[in-house]
């Protein structure tokens, strides 16, 4: 724990002391962070988990004829494993191993679905998804399940992605297979929309980082000084946010400190928007050759199972 936690604070100062400042935006992800993030895709402007929700409706009888029952379903990102549990009876898996990296509010969560699904053999694992996942020594090779739902896959860039995919194939035998759920190409003003709601729940959820990280690393960012700006690029395909120094600012921490001036940003996401017939060639590139892939009717966004 002291290693991981020492490794925390020397990635977040090596991010903050570039020349373009950068927080992972794994660090978003305290109790407060998590808590923000589920209140996010209850918004009406947020439509990738409403909309990933409809697709396992509709198609409910063809993805549980083509998964089966009785897997050991492994959930990357778990956060409060509702999605989980929906899938869980649906296709009624014998071992559910729920991963996130807030390990709190990880646990609240599994010990919650442990009294709704008690017939199910239930377990947490707090791991960081761009390391490689140590599961339960125990779990059966045969017939695993990953789950990887609400298009976290887009906050990687294309690199970042295939090896996490690749880490992800290593966690399956031959007759495993992956689930996900991807976000594809749309209108602009849908996305500014989703990562800039009336409410301002994002902000607060992008601020919030600010707040980790001081604990993490004892800096003394001060969110008053920080505003959120969330945009679509084009060249990268991909939403952007940052927070934005709201006037020249000091930043310290014990034995560093960063001046930033007033515009200057910190990057905290990116969350890639993909064409299906792209990101299926990514999976083969990672590994995964055999697909199916659900859409909405607008093709807003894909859900996708991928076998080796």
């Amino acid at each position: 724990m002291i290693d991981t936690f020492l490794s925390s604070k020397l990635e977040i100062i090596e991010g903050l002391t570039q020349s373009a400042s950068t927080i992972s935006p794994k660090y978003f992800y305290d109790t407060k962070g998590s808590a923000l993030f589920e209140r996010i895709t209850h918004l009406a402007e947020y439509y990738p988990t409403r909309i990933e929700q409809e697709i396992m409706a509709t198609h409910a009888a063809a993805i549980a004829a083509n998964i089966g029952t009785g897997c050991t379903l492994i959930e990357l990102g778990a956060g409060n494993c509702q999605k989980a549990r929906v899938l869980c009876e649906l296709i009624a898996p014998a071992r559910f191993v729920a991963v996130d990296i807030s390990e709190e509010f990880l646990h609240e969560a599994v010990n919650a679905l442990r009294s709704a699904l008690p017939a199910i053999d239930i377990r947490a694992v707090a791991a960081d998804l761009n390391t490689q996942i140590a599961l339960p020594a125990d779990l059966p090779l045969q017939q695993r399940l990953v789950f990887y739902p609400g298009s976290s896959i887009g906050n990687f860039d294309p690199a970042q992605a295939q090896a996490l995919l690749k880490r992800t194939r290593g966690l399956l035998g031959m007759d495993g297979a992956l689930l996900m759920g991807v976000d594809l190409h749309k209108d602009l003003a849908v996305l500014d929309a989703a990562y800039n709601d009336a409410v301002g729940v994002t902000a607060a959820f992008n601020l919030n980082v600010l707040n980790h990280v001081n604990r993490l690393i004892g800096s003394d960012f001060d969110l008053r000084q920080w505003q959120h700006l969330a945009f679509f690029n084009e060249t990268e395909s991909r939403i952007e946010m940052h927070l934005v120094a709201a006037t020249d600012t000091l930043v310290r921490w014990s034995g560093g400190q960063r001046s930033f001036t007033r515009g200057e940003r910190i990057h905290t996401e990116n969350s890639y928007k993909y064409r299906v017939e792209d990101f299926l060639a990514l999976l083969a590139r990672s590994g995964f050759s055999r697909t199916q892939v659900w859409s909405d009717e607008r093709s807003w966004f894909a859900v996708i199972l991928a076998r080796p």
